[in-house]
């Protein structure tokens, strides 16, 4: 996407950013900024050292191309994402700079495939996450709820870098190329079933069904995330009702998907909001927090009427998980599901843990080295 015609809203609102998600409380939050002179602006895409930001002008809004040394950080909860708020120093003469981070209202975070138990921030400050999955192919329970977990998770967390993360960004699953099947409905109730409380849209950018329930269930900010394939953006041109993505076919032999989309974009859309489509992701790892028990929400309320407290859930006398599992009121897959996810994540908690120890023994033995270099006593 050529950020050079990047389009732009046409809004009669007080502020030319409002349709980015620009108000009043991101006003507030920014006015120290604004006092010496920085622009509020909002992340639209990175690239390595640099991030486009979209800032205001006069009445329209532009995009600037603007550095981000100052905030580099080697933490990856803290790198500049799209969907950030920023401010930036407009340098006559000079490239623009992003000088501060703004706390983030939801961030969308997954462990990375790397041994070293790292995160990496998909999309922040969103509004909903539909989690796109393709009806070409079998639809695989499991990572759905997965992707539910790590949704629920959105409200929570260092990667908010102190913000309230007033709730979670909205979970939405949208079943994608449902004119290529003939029973979208039944799918659609197997997926109602793992995703209580969740809408669940069957669409088809093919035959326009279910485009208009899905507008009008993305208002504000709303990222895009599933595996290569599944037609994030193919769906992004129709809500931006303009080719703003490029899109490739699937490959016929198993129905896998290509990657089309290399980096994370916002584009707003048509009818009002913005939509992050993201790369497709083939791993999909928790991060912690409470997503899962969210995610799992009636396991939950079964473990709490066991006679047990403390009940593992196995041979236990008065189990009511296992009483469910017996009479069919909780599936064994889901179960199973539960157990596995409930597994990584406390494998990425001891990971977690053990790394935060190991980068706080590193920095005191750098301060330990530094006062002995200076000669001062070592206040410990």
């Amino acid at each position: 996407m050529s950020f050079s015609t990047f389009p732009t809203f046409s809004t009669s609102a007080a502020h030319p950013l409002s349709g980015y998600g620009w108000d009043e409380e991101w006003a507030e939050s920014f006015s120290l900024h604004t006092t010496v002179g920085l622009l509020p602006g909002r992340v639209v895409r990175v690239d390595r050292g640099l991030c486009s930001v979209v800032v205001a002008d006069g009445d329209a809004v532009r995009v600037l191309r603007a550095d981000m040394a100052d905030v580099s950080t080697p933490d990856p909860m803290r790198y500049v994402c799209t969907g950030d708020w920023v401010a930036v120093d407009e340098i006559p003469g000079g490239r623009p700079a992003v000088r501060a981070l703004m706390p983030r209202r939801t961030a969308l975070v997954r462990s990375t495939n790397s041994k070293r138990s790292e995160a990496q921030v998909l999309a922040t400050n969103v509004d909903q996450i539909a989690i796109c999955v393709s009806l070409a192919s079998e639809v695989d329970l499991g990572r759905i709820e997965r992707f539910l977990a790590l949704v629920a998770s959105s409200g929570e967390g260092e990667a908010l870098l102190g913000g309230t993360g007033r709730a979670a960004a909205e979970p939405l699953v949208v079943l994608t190329k449902a004119d290529l099947v003939s029973d979208a409905e039944h799918i659609r109730a197997d997926v109602e079933g793992i995703a209580p409380g969740v809408t669940v849209l069957v669409v088809s950018a093919e035959t326009g069904e279910g485009m208009d329930v899905l507008r009008a269930c993305t208002p504000g900010s709303t990222a895009l995330i599933g595996q290569s394939g599944a037609g994030k953006s193919t769906l992004t041109n129709m809500l931006a009702e303009a080719e703003v993505m490029t899109v490739q076919q699937t490959r016929s032999v198993d129905e896998k998907g290509r990657h089309t989309t290399t980096a994370r974009e916002m584009v707003p859309m048509a009818h009002g909001g913005v939509l992050i489509d993201t790369p497709g992701l083939r791993e999909v790892g928790l991060f912690g927090g409470e997503g899962l028990a969210q995610a799992f929400s009636e396991v939950g309320e079964l473990a709490a009427e066991c006679r047990f407290h403390n009940c593992g859930h196995h041979t236990e006398p008065g189990c009511a998980v296992q009483a469910a599992l017996e009479d069919g009121t909780l599936s064994q897959r889901r179960w199973e599901s539960y157990l596995k996810l409930q597994r990584e994540n406390a494998w990425i908690a001891s990971r977690t843990d053990a790394r935060l120890a190991a980068e706080r023994l590193k920095k005191w033995k750098s301060i330990t080295l530094s006062y002995r270099n200076s000669g001062l006593p070592i206040k410990r």
